[in-house]
């Protein structure tokens, strides 16, 4: 039997999928409040601050799990809130502006997760063509309740795909939550069952002691 390596192999955030939907759902953040929240508010900061802390955090995490399990299991833990509290943050905006929150058995929902987007570009893309459609059916009342036919180009191009938008990140949010979720469990059981870094150092005393 070989010798467990005191360091294992650690990193590899990358590979993530949680990481891969919280970078995804930073990005679009950073458009989002950049093109919906005045630049100088402290909600800007504050939900592109949550959006980051959510990648973060994952990264650091993995990184740290080469020497500290529980504290790989923490980081994940404060990933998962800080993307918690950009949700609310999605349900806010949309709150205070009389939008819409898509339930949770709206068919966009199902739809955009079945997308599989992997950057801000396509989930925008993919907003556009809700919203067109959304368009078509209330006879050019854009998602906004704005009459968008007929007015000067640009009129309402600073509210356009607002609800859409809104909603499409926090379906993502969502996904990202409850893959950190699974990944939270995942670890919290490895460490139950294996310990952290000092159950591993001496794992790998006693292997030495124990050599013919």
């Amino acid at each position: 039997m070989s010798d467990e390596p005191l360091i294992p192999k650690h990193g590899g955030y990358r590979r993530l999928k949680s990481f891969q939907v919280a970078q995804l759902c930073y990005d679009v953040t950073v458009r989002f409040c950049d093109r919906y929240i005045e630049r100088r508010s402290r909600t800007h900061d504050q939900m592109v601050q949550a959006a980051r802390s959510g990648v973060q955090n994952i990264a650091e995490g993995s990184e740290a799990s080469a020497t500290s399990k529980k504290m790989e299991l923490k980081l994940t833990q404060v990933a998962r809130a800080s993307l918690e509290e950009l949700k609310l943050d999605y349900e806010d905006y949309l709150r205070h502006r009389s939008l819409p929150l898509w339930p949770e058995d709206d068919p966009r929902r199902k739809a955009l997760v079945a997308r599989r987007c992997a950057t801000a570009d396509e989930v925008a893309l993919w907003v556009k063509e809700v919203w067109r459609q959304q368009d078509g059916r209330n006879g050019g009342n854009g998602p906004d309740g704005q009459t968008l036919r007929g007015k000067p180009p640009g009129h309402t191009k600073g509210l356009t795909y607002a609800e859409p938008s809104a909603n499409a990140v926090h379906v993502l949010i969502g996904v990202a939550c409850s893959l950190l979720d699974r990944q939270v469990a995942a670890l919290a059981a490895a460490f139950e069952k294996e310990g952290g870094f000092t159950e591993r150092l001496y794992r790998t005393r006693q292997q030495r002691r124990n050599r013919p």
